[in-house]
């Protein structure tokens, strides 16, 4: 309907997902005190339990996902609400600008802004700063690990406490991995709309989408460099089960990169991040669903964690797809292992 639309002249693709995706805000919840704020200019939405508490709560902050173009406060009204009640912490919901309208690094950078925020006032929302931990699904999954190797070193703020990844995209080097090719046709992320998000927040638009896809945008001594980190190598066998081809190299293309070698910054794509970084990293979860292309992404960089020294508790749905978390509670299209999948979330977040 979108591309429909787009071509009669009356919206955009992206505009009319938007309309779509929205959501709407929901009645007064008994159990929470819900109040819309500004984080250094950044919209936040906060979410603190009216329950009496013996002690500073858990602060959780939330990025949303939507490939960095959809997404809203609202969307995500009710898992954030869920989450907040369930693990009886205070949930912070960042609104942060979005593609093509506003290229990397802006959703970056808002989310970065509202953690610093956050971690410097706390206090003020009866949170322990030592028990702050970042959360994100998808795109909001990749904005969490960057903004989490961003303060890992830093002295002047408290240390997060952990990071919560939930199907996340952490690299636009190689769209074929064995997740790609397993999972190319999908529902609700197929492999062209990974690279189409993708672009459209590094650029502002989808060209080259095809040579990317194909892999002609990175160079052979680079690609070789990060192979370390990015290869079929280091997912494990019983991935692969469902049929894997090897792919030929194709010829790299230089005015290609030219256009996106940006790709290959760690906070666009925080798995190429150096071992330096990553090994100062939080304690991690990852969620991954079997039937989503972005699973090797998870896969990968849980290995990278691990192999660093990183605590990780890594919880797989067998019979998953991407974007299944944000469906819970949505009527009709609401799936037992979304809601399975969300409580794994909240017990680890119990356990912290």
């Amino acid at each position: 309907q979108g591309k429909i639309l787009e071509k009669t002249g009356l919206c955009s693709q992206i505009t009319f997902g938007r309309y779509v995706r929205q959501g709407r805000r929901l009645r007064v919840d008994p159990k929470l005190f819900i109040q819309d704020l500004q984080f250094n200019k950044v919209p936040v939405r906060v979410y603190q339990p009216k329950a009496t508490s013996h002690g500073r709560r858990r602060g959780i902050i939330f990025f949303h996902g939507g490939g960095w173009v959809f997404g809203s406060l609202d969307t995500y009204e009710k898992v954030c609400r869920y989450i907040s009640r369930e693990s009886e912490s205070v949930v912070v919901s960042v609104q942060y600008r979005l593609a093509p309208e506003h290229k990397y690094p802006a959703a970056y950078e808002d989310c970065l802004n509202a953690t610093i925020h956050f971690l410097r006032n706390a206090e003020h929302y009866g949170v322990d700063p030592a028990r702050v931990s970042v959360c994100g699904d998808s795109a909001g999954g990749n904005l969490a690990a960057a903004v989490s190797q961003t303060l890992a070193g830093r002295s002047d703020l408290p240390r997060l406490r952990a990071q919560i990844l939930i199907y996340p995209g952490l690299q636009a080097l190689d769209f074929n991995l064995p997740s790609y090719q397993q999972n190319r046709g999908v529902p609700l992320l197929f492999r062209e709309r990974a690279a189409f998000f993708a672009l459209q927040y590094l650029n502002g638009d989808a060209l080259h989408m095809q040579e990317v896809l194909k892999g002609s945008h990175i160079p052979p001594d680079m690609r070789q460099k990060y192979r370390k980190w990015v290869s079929p190598d280091n997912i494990p066998e019983k991935f692969k089960v469902r049929g894997v081809k090897p792919l030929r190299p194709t010829d790299f293309m230089a005015e290609v990169y030219e256009t996106v070698k940006r790709f290959c910054e760690p906070n666009l794509c925080p798995l190429l991040a150096e071992d330096a970084i990553v090994h100062q990293l939080p304690e991690s979860f990852i969620l991954t669903c079997e039937y989503d292309v972005l699973r090797d992404d998870g896969l990968l960089y849980k290995k990278r964690l691990e192999d660093n020294g990183v605590r990780v508790t890594w919880y797989h749905l067998e019979d998953g797809f991407h974007g299944i978390i944000s469906l819970y509670d949505y009527g009709g299209l609401s799936f037992p292992s979304g809601k399975r999948g969300l409580d794994s979330v909240v017990n680890f977040l119990k356990g912290l």
